[in-house]
């Protein structure tokens, strides 16, 4: 495969330097349009401004485009709505499933704290066990679904014995725990943090010990080859917001809470408990997501089997 994809590499080549590739491998973009979600390390990114500082000398300018959850992004992404983006791990195996043209650039740090299993306080819901028969609101292809899958089996049940009850937002599943629709539910921060500090809820299980919950960078080829040095100036621009993120909580709260509407206590809560920084994709990050593949496989929910390695860009663009 890697003989595969060395040779499209040089033939793509060939074929710029005779101007007859593609529009999108033959021109550079003047726009860089990024997806981004609620509370993460492009989210504090595009608050800084940095890139678009960093940018303006090289006559490009910066679009933001914020989607709800990680599969529309991808979505968009697959489309030529944007160029590159970041998605959670589950997410990214679904969109290579389905074909979507998206390729691995980079990973952040694990996030284990960042998601869980939460059920409403009263609840007679004491384990992951009791869950048996019960309704549990989740998302087709959620990191916490992911979560779910395996904090069953820890418990000594399967997927099958639950009732999933999908939804499309984190809105949505808090709304189907409060109404009392669902037993449990499946959240990732901020929500996570937002509900375990503001409802009267548990968290049953988080991902320490079963899953490392890593948020992915990701773009289409096409567009990576056509702007090698423009996804160089991104990550470069991010691993110095990183940086001061991870040292400044309290001003991360504060800079994002604006944006977001999100009280900055809750903001503060989920940045302590996470690690910003961006790495290479690497063969132990490879077989993690391939673990994630092969579980969602297993339990009928991902479409076809995926080789992980085939989606990783062949090439790293981090400082």
């Amino acid at each position: 495969m890697k003989s595969l994809t060395s040779l499209r590499h040089r033939l793509l080549a060939i074929l710029a330097g005779l101007g007859l590739a593609t529009g999108a491998l033959a021109e550079p973009a003047q726009t860089l349009r990024i997806g981004y979600q609620k509370f993460n390390s492009v989210n504090i990114l595009k608050g800084t401004g940095a890139l678009e500082k960093a940018l303006a000398e090289q006559g490009v300018r910066v679009s933001w485009h914020e989607f709800a959850a990680g599969p529309q992004l991808l979505e968009a992404l697959s489309t030529g709505a944007i160029d590159l983006g970041h998605a959670a791990d589950a997410p990214s195996v679904f969109a290579q499933a389905s074909g979507k043209p998206v390729v691995y650039l980079a990973a952040e740090q694990p996030y284990p704290k960042g998601i869980g299993v939460l059920v409403r306080k009263d609840s007679g819901v004491a384990s992951l066990a009791d869950l048996k028969g019960k309704r549990v609101s989740t998302g087709r292809g959620w990191n916490a679904q992911y979560l779910l899958a395996l904090a069953l089996e820890e418990a000594g049940l399967s997927y099958k014995d639950i009732i999933p009850a999908y939804v499309s937002s984190a809105a949505d599943a808090i709304s189907a725990l409060q109404s009392g629709s669902v037993e449990a539910t499946t959240l990732w921060d901020p929500f996570l943090a937002a509900a375990e500090l503001q409802l009267p809820v548990r968290n049953l299980r988080d991902g320490q010990g079963l899953t490392n919950n890593r948020t992915f960078y990701l773009s289409t080829a096409a567009f990576v080859d056509a702007n090698p040095e423009l996804v160089r100036t991104f990550f470069a621009q991010l691993q110095e917001t990183n940086s001061w993120a991870n040292a400044h909580p309290d001003e991360v709260a504060a800079l994002l809470a604006p944006q977001l509407g999100i009280d900055p206590a809750i903001l503060k809560t989920a940045t302590e408990r996470r690690n910003y920084s961006a790495t290479a994709i690497s063969e132990e990050i490879v077989a993690e997501q391939q673990k994630l593949a092969d579980t969602f496989v297993a339990l009928g929910v991902l479409p076809r089997s995926v080789r992980v390695a085939e989606a990783v860009y062949p090439h790293n663009l981090l400082p």
